[in-house]
C-alpha cells in the first residue's frame, strides 16, 4: 500500500503543531489545498467558519477526519477530540483508510445488483440472496474476465481442478445459481453462456 497522503487544514498553530511532528507521522501531510493528490483531509473544525473550505471539503471525495475542541454533530469519517497524542493521529488515519479500503473490496457492482463479499450476498432493490464462497469466486471470474469464461478455466481457477478432469462441477454449479437468481429475482439473463464459455 503506498503511502497515505493527507491534506491538513485548520489554523496556523493546527498546521505548525503538525509539522513539527512530521517526522514521527506515518503519512505524508500536504497544506497545499490546490494539491488534489490527497486520500484524507484531517482538519480543525475552526476552518468550517471559511466558508470556502468548509465547501472544499464537504465535496471532497476524500476520507475526512475531523479534530475538534467541543464535540460537534458531524457526518465525517472520523473525529479526534484535541488535545490528542501522535499515537492516536496515527492510528484514526491507519484506521479509517483500512476501513475504507476493506469496505471497497468487499462490495462489487454486477449489471444491477451488488454483491456484498462480507455477507455474501447478492443484493438487488431491497431483495438478496446468500451465495456459497465457490459461488462468489464463480462471478468475480467472470466479471474479471468480461469476456465468455471457458469451463475449462473456471474448474482450474475456481476449483483448482485440471481441465481433463471429467466433472459436471461447473454446470451444476451454474445450473443452482442461476435457479437461485431465477427463483428470488426472476432474472433469466444474469449468466449467459455461448460456444466460448460462461459470462455476466
Amino acid at each position: 500500500m503506498h503511502q497515505l497522503n493527507v491534506l491538513i487544514l485548520g489554523p496556523n498553530s493546527f498546521i505548525s503543531t503538525l509539522n513539527e511532528l512530521k517526522p514521527f507521522l506515518k503519512f505524508n501531510s500536504l497544506t497545499d489545498i490546490s494539491d488534489n493528490n490527497h486520500d484524507i483531509i484531517l482538519f480543525h473544525s475552526d476552518i468550517l467558519n471559511d466558508i470556502e473550505k468548509k465547501n472544499y471539503i464537504i465535496n471532497s471525495k476524500s476520507l475526512k477526519v475531523c479534530a475538534f475542541k467541543k464535540k460537534l454533530k458531524n457526518d465525517f469519517d472520523a473525529s479526534l477530540e484535541l488535545p490528542v497524542t501522535l499515537k492516536e493521529i496515527n492510528s484514526i488515519i491507519e484506521n479509517i483508510s483500512a476501513k475504507n479500503i476493506f469496505s471497497k473490496n468487499s462490495s462489487i457492482q454486477l449489471k444491477n445488483y451488488s454483491l456484498n463479499k462480507n455477507e455474501k450476498k447478492l443484493i438487488k432493490s431491497n431483495e438478496f440472496i446468500i451465495l456459497t464462497e465457490k459461488e462468489i469466486q464463480l462471478l468475480e471470474l467472470l466479471l474479471k474476465k468480461n469476456k465468455p469464461v471457458s469451463k475449462d478455466k473456471i474448474l482450474s481457477n475456481v476449483w483448482n481442478y485440471s481441465s481433463s478432469a471429467d466433472t459436471h462441477t461447473v454446470e451444476t454449479h451454474i445450473y443452482r445459481l442461476r435457479k437461485k437468481i431465477f427463483d428470488k429475482f426472476m432474472d433469466e439473463n444474469f449468466i449467459l453462456n455461448d460456444k466460448n464459455g460462461y459470462y455476466l
